[in-house]
């Protein structure tokens, strides 16, 4: 049987893709800069036996045909960018690139992609269809690598019917699986905002337009566009993140730099947002007598499960893994770049368990001390591969 096959390749393979993975974790490379994790990714394609093009500069993109080709195209996808963030854990695969870490888990992605692409050239005997292999460049950082891939032809020769993806959940239990149908991860835009004004004495405010006073009075305000004009029904979140201003004690400074995000579940709702933050900030900062430089700079689109293509790839993962180890996973007010594809065909983002708290394996994304337990590579591979070898649209 497949299944059985797949499952003895996996355990077969599970240092090599261990020792994949640290090698990808020690070198990490932020976004749009992964020319090395690029070389790399196609080095082991090479070595597999698997054609592939290099796209949008650092993008790889390979194809495993199996039996009747033609049947189907599916897209597995994963992501290879890093994070401006200095590693705090003590591993023998510690990043060696000070101040950039691997801390959202896209290592491992790539490595789990890589594992499922040589099993699956392995036993292309054994399914039908063509598969596409998508290495993505700059998850993390605007405009997001999966549109320069779309407008690279990512999507054409062939073009997929659906596309499948997974990301490493750090409060989801080793051993398990989460998958949800509909709107999954909330869109994406960030705030950069500059208030003017006429800096002076700090012991003589009336002789100066308070730069300080009116970015706090925006803050503020900024929070009741949230509170008191979006529905309370549909999650979105309005952060600012940076108050830049000022640097000592008795000036008020002529400039403050405000940075921040807005987040949302609901494109017609995130627009019309954007006309507010604008309308509030200018007319807020004009009235106190400063002046305003804003920009909104739009980024990811809402994450979008297809309901056909993730009920499929959830009975397949029910199938392979027991149904008490897959579980619904919650809507996350996170953002991720795979919303652009499925923006265009049908797609399905799940999670994959990596929590172990008896190993101390239980800090989030994005923090200095994140880590995975190894042994989720092995599953993961294994779902990668069963997926791509099964789905069907």
């Amino acid at each position: 049987m497949l299944k059985e096959k797949i499952k003895s390749l996996a355990q077969q393979y599970s240092n090599e893709f261990i020792q994949v993975r640290h090698h990808l974790h020690a070198n990490p490379e932020l976004s749009y800069k992964e020319f090395e994790t690029s070389k790399f990714i196609q080095s082991k394609l090479r070595e597999f036996g698997i054609s592939f093009d290099v796209k949008a500069t650092t993008g790889v993109v390979a194809i495993i045909k199996g039996r009747n080709p033609e049947s189907r195209v599916i897209a597995l996808r994963a992501d290879m960018d890093a994070l401006p963030i200095q590693e705090e854990n003590n591993v023998e695969y510690k990043s060696k690139n000070n101040g950039v870490m691997h801390a959202c888990g896209h290592d491992v992605h790539t490595t789990i992609l890589l594992g499922a692409a040589k099993i699956l050239n392995e036993l292309k005997t054994d399914w039908e269809g063509t598969l596409k292999l998508i290495f993505q460049p700059g998850e993390e950082k605007n405009p997001g690598g999966a549109s320069l891939m779309i407008k690279d032809g990512v999507l054409e020769n062939p073009k997929p019917q659906g596309i499948i993806a997974l990301h490493v959940h750090p409060e989801l239990q080793l051993g398990k699986l989460s998958f949800r149908k509909g709107r999954v991860m909330a869109s994406a835009d960030e705030i950069y905002i500059t208030i003017k004004g006429k800096g002076g004495h700090a012991a003589a405010p009336h002789l100066t337009t308070d730069t300080i006073l009116m970015a706090s009075h925006l803050v503020v305000a900024l929070q009741q566009i949230i509170s008191r004009n979006k529905n309370p029904l549909s999650p979105s979140v309005l952060t600012i993140s940076s108050f830049q201003g000022g640097h000592t004690t008795n000036v008020i400074p002529s400039e403050v730099k405000l940075m921040g995000t807005f987040r949302a579940m609901d494109e017609q709702w995130r627009y019309k947002a954007h006309e507010l933050i604008k309308k509030i900030s200018t007319e807020l900062v004009h009235s106190m007598g400063g002046e305003i430089d804003l920009l909104i700079d739009v980024g990811y689109p809402t994450v979008d499960n297809d309901d056909a293509l993730t009920d499929t790839a959830w009975k397949l993962a029910d199938e392979f893994m027991g149904k008490e180890n897959v579980l619904e996973t919650e809507m996350r007010m996170g953002a991720e770049d795979f919303g652009y594809y499925t923006q265009i065909i049908p797609g399905c983002f799940y999670r994959l368990g990596v929590r172990n708290e008896d190993k101390g394996i239980i800090h989030g994304v994005h923090t200095p001390k994140f880590n995975i337990d190894e042994t989720a590579i092995e599953t993961g591979i294994v779902m990668m591969a069963w997926l791509g070898a099964n789905v069907k649209v």
